[in-house]
């Protein structure tokens, strides 16, 4: 029929896959991504320095750290935790001075937190998880928020998760700091938005790596079920069942950082093959 014949014409030329890159006029721009010296960060950071941009990730994984020094010494690292004020000062002061300025902060530390039913939630693991996952993030803004201003280009892009817009059990300290970075983002895009500086989340769903697989194996663990089976129940909320890429979440910070990106703020952006919910 007609239809089959305008398929066999149309399918074989899929003329926007592999078309050329666009051009973000990200040259020259300077960027802090916390956490950058493995997985996301990382991605993040190497992608930035595709396009042009001057680079410094921090990260409390001395290791890594040197690890990235020497695999990619075009990156700039230092060794700091996030939660640590004075270290998060003196890391600000080399990376600020080293670059002359800042054009985007990249707050993407956090940890897993604690897998437990709330009456089994140590004091300090539900202290320590929001200190790393929503105070670091304020730890940073508080230095940044002054440079970005200066910035004719000023963004900060905080990583949330889709737990930021989902209750999660057995993950509650964890779900109520990605909660709390939604909420902290959005007032910041509100504050400094006279002043030309916009301000995002991204809400990462089910992402490949050693960290999902790490908290799907506790789960697994915790509720004596196999890694299949949780892994299974997982994708079972989403619509599109495969793993989030550290490169698509780089993409997203990228164009938000970029200046094409300059009316968007405010957002709680999800990248997460639309999940329904999380258990």
């Amino acid at each position: 029929g007609t239809f089959g014949t305008l398929q066999a014409q149309i399918l074989p030329n899929r003329t926007c896959i592999g078309s050329a890159e666009m051009d973000l006029n990200l040259t020259g721009c300077r960027i802090i991504v916390t956490a950058g010296a493995a997985g996301i960060g990382l991605e993040v950071a190497r992608a930035f320095v595709e396009e042009g941009a001057k680079v410094w990730v921090c990260d409390v994984d001395r290791k890594a750290i040197e690890a990235l020094a020497t695999s990619d010494p075009e990156i700039s690292t230092a060794v700091c935790d996030v939660t640590d004020r004075k270290g998060v000062r003196e890391f600000f002061s080399t990376a600020v001075v080293d670059m002359g300025g800042l054009d985007c902060l990249v707050n993407n530390a956090g940890i897993a937190g604690a897998t437990a039913r709330i009456e089994d939630t140590a004091p300090e693991d539900w202290d320590r998880c929001l200190e790393v996952c929503l105070t670091g993030s304020y730890n940073f803004a508080h230095l940044a928020a002054p440079l970005l201003k200066e910035s004719d280009n000023g963004s900060m892009i905080n990583f949330s998760s889709a737990a930021g817009k989902h209750g999660f059990a057995l993950r509650s300290a964890y779900s109520a700091a990605k909660w709390g970075v939604i909420g902290f983002t959005k007032s910041l895009a509100i504050e400094l938005g006279a002043d030309g500086v916009r301000v995002n989340a991204i809400l990462p769903g089910i992402v490949a790596g050693d960290r999902q697989r790490r908290v799907l194996e506790a789960k697994a663990q915790r509720l004596g079920k196999t890694f299949t089976e949780i892994e299974a129940e997982a994708f079972s909320y989403t619509s599109i069942r495969e793993y989030v890429t550290a490169r698509q979440l780089a993409d997203q910070v990228l164009f938000l950082a970029s200046p094409r990106g300059r009316t968007i703020s405010g957002q709680a952006i999800s990248i997460d093959g639309d999940t329904k919910m999380l258990a």
